[in-house]
């Protein structure tokens, strides 16, 4: 095994890791002949590097009758080579817009994300062919420059962690005969000869034609798609230009910026902003709705338009990514246990996550014994004189003034002594009860 041209490559395609320090590996393990072969490969380099902690994971999705049997294989191998060994069993909810296939992928990357010891480099057993397959799909598809790059060797999951296909050069024939070679057992999934799911039908029955037809077909194909993401990696440095001159410091993006582009620039530009806040992009349709209603619209218009993980709107110039928030609820902050000393170092856990914090410094007075302190939300005609502001006036006309974003406006929270409004916090404090020695809340 030690001499195998497989073997080699795979310990090239790791030694950059390892040289950095990043000795721990996990194996995404389904059994199949792929991800074994991958297992007895990994399982081989410790021997040659103890110094390389090797663990496999197999995910429970519940999709097939035969997911128990799977997983009792995966666990044997593990015991027979001496591998950690974890299970993670994930619940696959039917959802609008999105295939099954997506869903169990994004619930897979989420366990191994979730269930790898820390540090660990996650490693998948993709290969050559399924790359060539994903190009197909991706070009029955209509995708674009991206997409028809199909699947990158290295991939950043949302936390940080690092996925690695070290096997995506390799053609499935060769890791089949390296698994004859060596008597490694593996399943086959009962679902790959169903031809009505069209990577199977691509596999059966148009790429062995092509790859007869057509000498180094496989090898070809994944020469265009190296060359796809070397364009794409291109294309994103300089997007990444165009996008860093368009936001603020809210991630906001400047209608009148973006407005002086290129239509295919624009479109460019919105996807990568987009890509700040979401995975899941807009269709075509709902991107040129983006930025006709950005572009076109009076500047005062309202805009809303909602996407799949939140909604687009627009504010004084600019387009924002809003996401849904929990309901905030009012509550009374005296705590009623504590005294006033206890005050001092006391915070306020808000629904949507956020902490309210009471700090000493220039702001409002204590309050009184008889004064009872709550934190209240969306009171729009709650009325205050904020310091160095002309005249009282209520909540709803000072956040206008302030331009503050009309969805943002019901979770500022609202300090009140008794029902007399004494501070907004993030904005304003009451005239009426300013005091240099005082106190005042903080949301972080």
């Amino acid at each position: 095994m030690h001499t195998s041209a497989i073997y080699q490559q795979l310990k090239k395609s790791l030694n950059s890791y390892i040289e950095q320090g990043n000795t721990a590996f996990t194996v995404a393990l389904s059994g199949g002949v792929d991800s074994v072969v991958l297992l007895h490969l990994m399982r081989t380099l410790k021997v040659d590097n103890p110094a390389i902690n090797v663990s496999a994971i197999y995910v429970h999705h519940g999709l097939s009758q035969y997911a128990d049997d799977w997983q009792h294989f995966c666990k044997n191998v593990c015991i027979e080579l001496n591998v950690p060994f974890e299970t993670a069993k994930v619940v696959i909810e039917p959802q609008s817009r999105t295939s099954l296939e997506a869903q169990a992928r994004d619930a897979r990357y989420k366990a191994l994300d979730e269930l790898s010891p820390q540090g660990s480099i996650i490693l998948l057993g993709q290969h050559l062919s399924d790359q060539v397959e994903t190009f197909l799909l991706r070009l029955k598809r209509g995708s674009g420059l991206k997409g028809l790059g199909s699947m990158y060797k290295e991939r950043l999951l949302q936390s940080g962690r690092i996925c690695f296909r070290p096997l995506l050069s390799v053609m499935r024939s060769d890791i089949e005969a390296f698994a004859a070679q060596f008597s490694i057992r593996h399943i086959t999934d009962d679902s790959n000869t169903d031809e009505s799911f069209d990577r199977n039908f691509l596999r059966s029955k148009i790429v062995p034609v092509l790859a007869e037809r057509f000498n180094g077909f496989e090898q070809c194909t994944a020469r265009s798609i190296e060359l796809l993401q070397q364009q794409q990696t291109l294309l994103d440095e300089y997007t990444q230009l165009d996008l860093n001159t368009c936001i603020n410091e809210y991630q906001a993006l400047c209608i009148n910026q973006v407005s002086e582009y290129s239509a295919a620039r624009i479109a460019n530009i919105v996807r990568a902003w987009l890509a700040l806040f979401t995975q899941v992009m807009p269709s075509q349709k709902q991107l040129e709705q983006i930025i006709n209603q950005a572009i076109s619209a009076k500047s005062d218009a309202q805009m809303l338009i909602d996407l799949t993980d939140g909604q687009i709107r627009r504010h004084q110039g600019y387009l924002y990514f809003v996401t849904p928030s929990a309901e905030l609820t009012d509550a009374d902050l005296n705590y009623t246990e504590l005294n006033y000393t206890e005050l001092n170092h006391s915070e306020l856990k808000l629904a949507d996550g956020r902490l309210l914090i009471k700090c000493n410094g220039c702001g409002v007075r204590p309050p009184n014994a008889n004064e009872q302190v709550t934190v209240r939300f969306n009171c729009n005609s709650a009325r205050i004189k904020p310091l160095k502001k002309p005249g009282s006036n209520t909540v709803k006309h000072w956040f206008k003034d302030a331009k503050i974003a009309p969805w943002l406006r019901a979770s500022v929270p609202l300090i009140f002594y008794n029902d007399e409004l004494v501070q907004v916090v993030g904005y304003f404090i009451s005239a009426k009860h300013v005091d240099e020695n005082g106190i005042f809340w903080e949301c972080k």
